[in-house]
């Protein structure tokens, strides 16, 4: 049923929950599953002497987040595609699970943004609206 499983995490409560949720169902239906981490381009500071060191910095943090979930799913017997991506979340989820012809996306209610107490994140609502396959937010 589910060939291609794009799990969004960044390293949150939820976003780790989802990860053991996409993992069951990844094992379950020998599906590959796309580890996506998205990190934030400090494009407003192009330009400025110390951009470069910046990104590398924020690129840095951003693979150290992806190490640490490659980790966590430790030994599979399916594959893992990771994909580290600048930019927007939402709209950077929507093109790996474009691009990699997703079945399903699985995601934290909520992840690592300043606004806490919502039952559903910003990103997860606008995933939710706007994916063409089917998402799983996980609580």
């Amino acid at each position: 049923m589910f060939k291609n499983i794009v799990l969004a995490y960044d390293g949150s409560e939820y976003s780790q929950k989802a990860l053991q949720r996409a993992k069951a169902i990844a094992e379950r239906f020998e599906a590959t599953l796309w580890l996506v981490h998205v990190f934030r381009n400090p494009s407003d500071l192009l330009g400025y002497t110390d951009f470069e060191k910046l990104f590398a910095k924020r690129k840095s943090a951003a693979q150290a987040v992806l190490d640490d979930a490659r980790q966590e799913l430790g030994r599979t017997t399916f594959t893992v595609q990771e994909k580290l991506q600048d930019g927007l979340e939402t709209e950077s989820i929507l093109k790996v699970a474009e691009n990699c012809k997703a079945d399903l996306i699985v995601m934290g209610t909520r992840g690592l943004g300043t606004v806490k107490g919502l039952l559903v994140g910003s990103v997860s609502r606008k995933v939710i609206h706007l994916a063409e396959c089917p998402v799983m937010v996980v609580h």
